[in-house]
């Protein structure tokens, strides 16, 4: 799994010109699932990012956590995560999971920060989305498993 977390003050998530998803202050996480990925996977990346000190205290250092603002956070698939461009100048996907099992993952991803207690909003699988995002400091962290 490979994820882009970024930090925002709101972020949201159109699909067919409807918003589907939408978050105030908390984390937007660009999720790709690998052919290789498991729920173990899903468990550590959650458990990490649940816990990753990337939001300022009242001395101005990251040093909270999305769970200590009571933040949100909006996940969104992006299976070009897995893109491998060492050859040529079109992207191969080949190391990306297959769309079943990728959906699953991510779903059960999304179900797992929502145990840790988070409240999680999803764009829709595979669909063709647009995504809004105002990125808080700007800090963008770039985690796999």
């Amino acid at each position: 799994m490979k994820t882009v977390i970024q930090r925002v003050s709101e972020a949201s998530v159109k699909v067919d010109g409807k918003t589907v998803g939408q978050i105030g202050a908390g984390l937007l996480i660009l999720l790709g699932v690998a052919q290789d990925d498991t729920e173990a996977n899903a468990d550590q990346l959650a458990d990490k990012i649940a816990s990753l000190r990337i939001f300022q205290d009242e001395n101005d250092k990251m040093n909270l956590s999305v769970r200590d603002i009571n933040g949100e956070i909006l996940i969104i698939s992006q299976f070009t995560l897995l893109a491998d461009c060492k050859k040529g100048n079109r992207p191969s996907f080949i190391a990306a999971g297959k769309p079943d099992k990728a959906k699953a993952l991510y779903e059960y991803f999304a179900e797992r920060l929502r145990v840790l207690g988070f409240h999680v909003e999803t764009g829709i699988f595979g669909a063709d989305m647009k995504v809004s995002l105002c990125n808080d400091g700007p800090v963008t962290i770039l985690l796999d498993r």
